[in-house]
């Protein structure tokens, strides 16, 4: 029995690659100097495509292969995935909630630390030999007991709060509605007054188009000159221009990001600032989640072809 046609929109880790290669014909989209050409080459045998939440799907790579049946996504984000495209066509799309959700949480509150703290720079500062020469590290923000504002209490933003009521914070959300699961937080609908309350503001929702520069020049100015910002979602929830303009005149205090618009060509303004944290894109970047996210991209693969319940399926 021949093994179905896949579509590897990206690299995965070696010991995916090794999984994938055993069960399926295996076509590397990546590796292609002329995707176009690839794509025509072998569109009449693809069933499925694996890709990454931040490479996704175009409707042009899905008009393309006329035999897809599913598109499994490695990583919680689908928003890159032409959802309407799939639908038109009964496209399944999987994607691989709940095992990355602790370490995007842990990464955030990390880098709430790290950036409050300047421990970047503080490290800098003892091999550098300024400790000798010039003394004491300059004094930075304490992080407990301060106020944090969660935008998006899905389960990472669940996560999120959980950890900082550890530091004794005061801690409220936003979302399209109150959460029954959230506990007694201070519920706030509108960003911008969440911002305005809030000394650390940590964005935590799913992109869509209804959430678009959701934290917009308002929001980021309301979070003030004391503020910081922390986004682990996507970069398309800020208002990236917006977000430079005020880091760079001092309207907002700082900024600890993990993910950017054009990434990994990020923009350069960020790399000449000191009031930002710049991190590449690795929230669930530990070998325990990559694992269990390569499984259950496996595991989703494993169970379209079976013509079983989809584990995780999002349409």
């Amino acid at each position: 029995m021949s093994k179905p046609d896949i579509l590897l929109m990206g690299p995965y880790p070696e010991w995916d690659l090794v999984e994938l290669d055993e069960r399926y014909t295996v076509h590397k989209l990546y590796e292609a100097q002329d995707r176009d050409a690839f794509l025509k080459q072998h569109a009449a045998s693809i069933r499925a495509i694996a890709t990454r939440g931040e490479l996704g799907a175009s409707r042009a790579v899905i008009e393309a292969l006329p035999k897809l049946e599913v598109i499994a996504v490695y990583g919680v984000g689908y928003d890159a995935v032409d959802l309407a495209a799939c639908q038109e066509r009964g496209i399944r799309v999987t994607n691989t909630p709940d095992v990355l959700t602790n370490d995007v949480a842990d990464l955030g509150i990390g880098m709430m630390l790290c950036q409050s703290r300047g421990m970047i720079g503080a490290e800098r500062w003892v091999k550098d030999g300024s400790w000798t020469a010039k003394g004491l590290y300059p004094l930075k923000r304490q992080v407990w007991g301060r106020s944090a504002g969660v935008l998006g209490l899905g389960r990472v933003g669940f996560e999120v709060t959980k950890r900082l009521r550890g530091f004794d914070m005061d801690v409220a959300y936003s979302d399209v509605a109150e959460k029954p699961y959230a506990g007694g937080m201070t519920y706030v609908a509108d960003p911008v007054k969440l911002a305005e309350r809030s000394d650390f503001l940590f964005v935590t929702l799913a992109a869509s188009a209804a959430t678009r520069h959701i934290v917009s020049k308002q929001v980021i100015a309301a979070l003030g000159p004391e503020g910081m910002l922390i986004n682990i979602s996507r970069a398309s929830n800020v208002d990236e221009a917006a977000l430079l303009d005020a880091l760079e005149n001092g309207a907002l205090g700082s900024a600890a990001l993990d993910v950017f618009d054009g990434e990994p060509q990020l923009n350069p303004r960020f790399l000449s600032l000191e009031n930002v944290l710049v991190q590449p894109h690795h929230a669930s970047g530990t070998i325990e989640t990559r694992k269990a996210m390569g499984k259950l991209v496996r595991d989703n693969l494993a169970a379209h072809f079976a013509g079983i319940a989809l584990p995780t399926p999002v349409i």
